[in-house]
């Protein structure tokens, strides 16, 4: 009995003894460099007193020992406009970090600025000092001034008389902004304006809109997400929707990254010298609208470039619109869809007379079989005409119209590859390699009615098809 008593102490005694027993863990000084998963953080594009995404560096300790990072700060200290969280704590300067062996710690970044100007460059760096020296991770952003319209419960966000918006701030809209009915708004050259998720404008019956850019200073509308991920994925904002009667007149501006780019309902459009690229369904979406369009480039559309739907008066020359996606590949992907019939929002099926569609020494081409896709309404007007122009094309049925012997279609190209530089949208250059069949093929007396490509080069000699000369 005795022995057992004293077996059960000896027992109880070494499970204290063992739950005792801390796993001290012993760091020391680091003898090497830390490795990161980057060296520069390049911030979303930030407006005033608006807070960036959190973006993440991973630190690296690819030593054999556990280690104690003697200091980590941002070099700017309190005074920078980051501010960062060093493995779970905010902060600007952190004593002592430590990083087990063969371990990872996570450091995020995050700006939220106050600008100082239209626009500025906000720099600073994460710096590690250790007896290896010193390293850092710069931290890099542009931050921009910005006017903010939103719309609210208590505010339809409506401008209600003839304004101008100069480039000295960025435009951030946030909900739906209303052009107010009979009333202009111009936008100067270089001006930017940015679209908030779900967000959108209209501009009301009888109202101008007036996009004002130059070569060298297009006006940009696009979501306001700025990292350059966004530049090349759709559905970050809604359209501008133009209403009956109401006109728009665009040129030398860049228009991407929504669901639809123009929705153009019975309005009127001039369009030139531009890019709409990157729209989930249409780039331009016109119901019974009048457009005029020259030096047009398009791309990236999941439908289609261009939807044409209850007739009107269209004329495109020297556009390219080209329609490559690896995002949208199950999508049609047409450059130019048209038919004579429109469902209205009650669910209705409209027709209306297609009156005229021309497009003239342009490129309109696609990933997929077929570019072009007309449905004519038995009995209703339907009137194209296609000169010096390249298409992708796959027959009769698909394309709605025959190509071969047919007088609406002159001295056009079908399924010659245009041989884009480069049509993917991180680096989208739709110019034509010397080698295309596009070069030397446009009609002269077509180009001399628009003597200047998009970059202001001249066409009045052997004109290349498409909005590059």
């Amino acid at each position: 009995m005795k022995f057992k008593l004293l077996l059960a102490f000896s027992f109880w005694m070494l499970l204290v003894a063992v739950s005792c027993n801390k796993d001290d863990i012993t760091f020391d000084t680091p003898s090497q460099q830390l490795s990161f998963s980057k060296d520069t953080v390049f911030c979303d594009t930030v407006y005033h007193q608006v807070r960036s995404e959190t973006y993440v560096v991973k630190v690296y300790n690819n030593e054999d020992k556990d280690i104690l990072i003697p200091r980590v700060n941002l070099e700017k200290g309190a005074a920078s406009l980051y501010r960062i969280n060093v493995d779970g704590k905010p902060g600007y300067d952190f004593k002592d970090v430590p990083l087990r062996k063969k371990d990872s710690l996570y450091i995020f970044v995050e700006i939220a600025p106050l600008a100082t100007g239209p626009e500025a460059i906000a720099e600073d760096r994460v710096v590690f000092t250790g007896p290896a020296g010193q390293q850092h991770v710069t931290l890099f952003s542009v931050v921009q001034d910005a006017e903010f319209f939103i719309q609210t419960p208590t505010n339809p966000n409506v401008i209600s008389s003839s304004t101008t918006w100069h480039n000295n701030k960025a435009k951030i809209i946030y909900g739906n902004l209303t052009i107010d009915e009979n009333v202009t708004l111009d936008i100067d050259p270089g001006t930017k304006v940015y679209f908030h998720k779900n967000s959108g404008m209209k501009v009301a019956k009888g109202g101008v809109l007036n996009i004002n850019g130059t070569k060298d200073d297009q006006v940009i509308l696009r979501g306001d997400r700025n990292d350059p991920y966004y530049d090349t994925i759709s559905k970050n904002w809604n359209s501008i929707r133009m209403e009956a009667n109401s006109i728009l007149n665009m040129n030398h501006a860049r228009l991407f990254g929504g669901t639809k780019g123009l929705e153009l309902r019975q309005s009127k459009a001039n369009i030139t010298n531009s890019f709409i690229h990157t729209f989930f369904e249409y780039g331009i979406y016109a119901v019974g609208t009048t457009i005029d369009a020259n030096n047009l480039v398009m791309n990236n559309c999941g439908l289609s470039c261009i939807g044409i739907f209850r007739g009107g008066k269209h004329n495109y020359t020297h556009a390219t619109i080209a329609n490559y996606s690896k995002s949208m590949g199950t999508f049609d992907r047409n450059g130019i869809f048209a038919t004579n019939e429109w469902k209205n929002d009650a669910g209705q099926t409209e027709q209306g007379a297609l009156q005229e569609l021309n497009i003239r020494n342009s490129i309109v081409y696609s990933d997929r079989d077929n570019s072009v896709q007309f449905e004519q309404t038995p009995g209703q007007q339907f009137e194209f005409l296609i000169q010096n122009c390249l298409l992708k094309y796959s027959g009769t049925s698909e394309a709605g119209f025959p190509f071969d012997n047919n007088t609406k279609v002159i001295q056009s190209i079908k399924n010659e590859e245009p041989q884009f530089m480069n049509y993917f949208m991180a680096k989208m250059n739709l110019r034509v390699k010397p080698t295309s069949p596009a070069i030397n093929k446009g009609n002269v007396s077509v180009a001399g009615t628009v003597p200047l490509d998009i970059v202001n080069v001249s066409r009045t000699t052997n004109p290349t098809l498409g909005a590059y000369q």
